[in-house]
């Protein structure tokens, strides 16, 4: 898929963890070649599911991490850079995300080597992907193209390449904090009745409803025959 597309997309590193050289251009203005003019569309993302992504790169980064190495898929650099690109730049609302090196190098408190070598493993990893952009312009009444801010999308955990979904948490043991709590007895929903004014059929009703209370029960028929209430 072209990048011209103006659509992301996981692909390769094209920088090789080196800050990349000028581009090599007989033009009159040096502009990288496949760069587009096209207007990117954003796709938004709530602040929710950005601090999902990151806590799930986190888990990315441990994951590939080998013994002895200081590095995982993502790095240390690429990890910096995410936080900042998530926190710093994206704007949720509309998902627009295009800050210069320059900004990202000091929001994520590295060089700008730092932010090459970065970018590349993110973008090896599946986690981030870009479209460089240019704008056409005019100097002097000559036509030329002015090379911009890459624009960034931040792409799914499903897209991320070697990464292993967390598996869910198990559900909390039978009466610890964090289980259902117990549907309310008999007795407690005759005294519910009882204060919401119901009549003394459904509140005995209520009584005879919990077969495993041998006192509600006993108590429900000793209602009705105060009562006169036979059981409907």
């Amino acid at each position: 898929m072209s990048l011209n597309q103006a659509t992301f997309s996981a692909g390769t590193s094209l920088f090789g963890g080196m800050i990349p050289p000028a581009p090599k251009t007989h033009a009159a203005w040096p502009v990288w070649h496949d760069s587009t003019t096209k207007e990117v569309k954003f796709q938004p993302m709530k602040k929710k599911e950005a601090a999902k992504l990151w806590h799930k790169a986190r888990d990315f980064e441990r994951q590939t991490r080998e013994p002895g190495k200081q590095d995982g898929a993502i790095g240390r650099n690429g990890i910096a850079i995410l936080q900042s690109l998530l926190f710093d730049f994206l704007n949720y609302a509309s998902g627009a995300l295009y800050p210069s090196y320059a900004e990202i190098a000091k929001k994520a408190n590295i060089s700008l080597s730092s932010v090459w070598r970065g970018l590349a493993k993110l973008k090896d990893a599946g986690v981030v992907n870009w479209l460089r952009r240019c704008k056409e312009d005019y100097i002097d009444g000559r036509f030329t193209l002015r090379q911009e801010s890459n624009a960034y999308a931040v792409l799914p955990s499903s897209q991320w390449n070697g990464f292993s979904e967390p598996p869910p948490a198990p559900p909390p043991q039978a009466g610890t904090w964090g289980d259902h709590p117990p549907l309310p007895g008999a007795l407690d929903l005759f005294c519910t009745l009882k204060r919401e004014g119901a009549s003394v059929a459904a509140k005995l009703d209520a009584l005879e409803s919990d077969s495993s209370s041998p006192l509600a029960v006993q108590l429900a028929r000793l209602g009705r025959l105060v009562y006169g209430c036979p059981k409907g």
